[in-house]
């Protein structure tokens, strides 16, 4: 079952336009999908693309995300939001990334403060991650506890 998921994750992170990494996210509530996103810039215009403009170095200093681009999670967040805001609550998000063949890319471990807030004010109850030790479904709580300890390593 999770495997079908992460495809579909697949499958939507072809529509990522990220200079730097294609991801998908989708929403699951009882084996449907009620949200979907892939990363790219705002209104997935080219030209909100600041991160692949020279003059602003000012990216490179900030503390917090540094990518120009709607992480993918958040449009699956936003999109499941207008679709589906009675079924968010208890659902489960998974996220994957691509290479260029389309091929699912391992995870690392949670990272994304940003993205675990958000989860986690939503009321989404869980995170999926495929990683190189296999498919790993994270309560919420612990997915945003792992990205804070990710970065005091």
């Amino acid at each position: 079952m999770h495997e079908h998921f992460f495809t579909l994750a697949a499958g939507i992170a072809k529509h990522a336009t990220c200079g730097r990494d294609l991801c998908g996210a989708v929403i699951v509530k009882n084996g449907d999908v009620i949200g979907e996103g892939w990363n790219s810039p705002p209104g997935n215009s080219e030209d909100q693309r600041m991160c692949a403009v020279e003059e602003y170095d000012w990216l490179k200093k900030k503390k917090s995300d540094k990518t120009c681009c709607m992480h993918a999670e958040w449009r699956a967040i936003i999109d499941a939001l207008r679709r589906h805001p009675d079924e968010i609550l208890g659902s489960t998000l998974y996220l994957t990334r691509i290479n260029t063949e389309g091929s699912i890319l391992k995870s690392g471990e949670p990272y994304c403060t940003v993205c675990s807030r958000l989860a986690l004010d939503v009321g989404i109850a869980h995170f999926a991650l495929w990683q190189e030790s296999g498919i790993r479904v994270y309560r919420t709580d612990e997915y945003n506890q792992s990205s804070y300890a990710f970065h005091k390593e």
